[in-house]
C-alpha cells in the first residue's frame, strides 16, 4: 500500500464496533461514518487510518467514525470473515443511534463488503439519519468468485473458497461465514433467493418491505464507484448494481436492465428519476485511487 497521498487500499472488511472517531464541534460540518472491507480493520494506518486523516484535513473540523466491529484490530478484521452480516449491522446501527455527534444526521462510505452492509444500515435504521452513500468498490448484487482474496498469505481466503464451493447457502456457511452473505449464485438462484440470510434480504428478493424502500429513497445521493481493472470483485459490475442475468454466468445486465430495478423493488428506478444515483469510475484495481481523485470525485458529497 502507498502512503495517503495515493491511497492503494487492499479489500477492507468490517471491524465490530469501538470507536476511532475524534471530535466534532457543531461547526456546519457533516459527520462521516466509514466502515471497512473485508481483511482490513477500522485503524490501519495504511488504509482506514490514512482515509479517516485525510478527510480530517480536507474538511476541517469534521468527526469521522471509523467503524470497529469488536474489540480489537485483531476481532475487528476477524469478524469481517466470520460474524454474522445481520448481528454486524444491528451492532453498528445501535451505536451510531447511541453516539450523540450523529444526531443530526452523518454521510457514510464503505469500502468494499463495508459499503452493502451500510446500505443496510440505511435500509433499516433510518435513525440517526443516513444522507448520502458511497459505496467504493461494494458489491451491491454479490459476488459470485473470489479470483484475488485479500490477504493471500494466509490460509483463510483457500478455507473460504472450499467453503463457498461446497455449499454457499447451507444453514452453517450462511450462519458463520460472511462471503457466503452475499454470494450470489446465478446458476442456482432459487437457492440464493431462498437461503441468502444477508444479500436476499435486503435486494427484496422474497417479499417487499416497503420500509426499506422508503429509507434507501430518503438518501440525498447514492454513489457507487466501479474499479475498471478490479481484480477481486467478480463480477466487477456488482460495484454499479449489475450483474449476471439468472441463469448462466456469462451474459451480464445493467442494474437498469435487472428485475430490481424494473419492479423498483427498492426504489433504484426512483431514485435514478430522481438524480440520486450517482455512477463513477477509476481505472486501476480494488480500492486504488490518489488523493486527488477523491478529491476531485468524493470530496463534495462530504460536505
Amino acid at each position: 500500500m502507498a502512503p495517503p497521498a495515493a491511497f492503494r487500499l487492499l479489500s477492507v472488511s468490517g471491524c465490530l464496533l469501538l470507536l476511532c472517531g475524534t471530535s466534532w464541534a457543531s461547526n456546519g460540518t457533516v459527520p462521516l461514518v466509514i466502515w471497512h472491507g473485508m481483511g482490513d480493520s477500522c485503524c490501519n494506518p495504511l488504509s482506514m487510518g490514512a482515509i479517516k486523516k485525510m478527510v480530517e484535513q480536507e474538511v476541517s473540523g469534521i468527526y469521522v467514525l471509523s467503524l470497529m466491529i469488536g474489540k480489537s484490530v485483531f476481532e475487528d478484521t476477524e469478524n469481517g470473515f466470520l460474524m454474522d452480516v445481520n448481528k454486524q449491522v444491528s451492532f453498528v446501527c445501535d451505536q451510531l443511534a447511541k453516539d450523540p455527534k450523529l444526531k443530526e444526521g452523518y454521510n457514510a462510505m464503505g469500502f468494499s463488503q463495508g459499503a452493502q452492509f451500510l446500505r443496510a444500515v440505511a435500509q433499516r435504521c433510518p435513525d440517526p439519519p443516513m444522507r448520502n452513500l458511497i459505496s467504493v468498490g461494494g458489491q451491491h448484487q454479490g459476488v459470485y468468485g473470489l479470483p484475488r482474496c485479500p490477504g493471500e498469505s494466509s490460509h483463510i481466503c483457500d478455507w473460504i473458497r472450499k467453503q463457498l464451493n461446497s455449499g454457499a447457502y447451507t444453514d452453517a456457511v450462511q450462519k458463520h461465514l460472511v462471503q457466503a452473505q452475499y454470494w450470489h449464485d446465478p446458476l442456482n438462484d432459487d437457492l440464493y433467493k431462498k437461503y441468502s440470510l444477508f444479500l436476499a434480504d435486503i435486494n427484496q428478493e422474497r417479499v417487499v418491505n416497503e420500509t426499506y424502500k422508503k429509507n434507501l429513497m430518503s438518501l440525498n445521493k447514492f454513489v457507487m464507484v466501479k474499479f475498471l481493472q478490479d481484480s477481486i470483485v467478480d463480477p466487477v459490475d456488482s460495484e454499479w448494481f449489475g450483474f449476471y442475468k439468472a441463469g448462466q454466468a456469462e451474459e451480464l445486465e445493467t442494474l437498469q436492465e435487472s428485475p430490481i430495478y424494473k419492479e423498483d423493488r427498492l426504489g433504484l428506478a426512483a431514485m435514478d428519476s430522481a438524480g440520486k444515483l450517482v455512477f463513477l469510475a477509476s481505472e486501476g484495481d480494488h480500492l486504488q485511487f490518489t488523493r486527488e481523485w477523491f478529491n476531485e470525485n468524493l470530496l463534495s458529497y462530504l460536505l
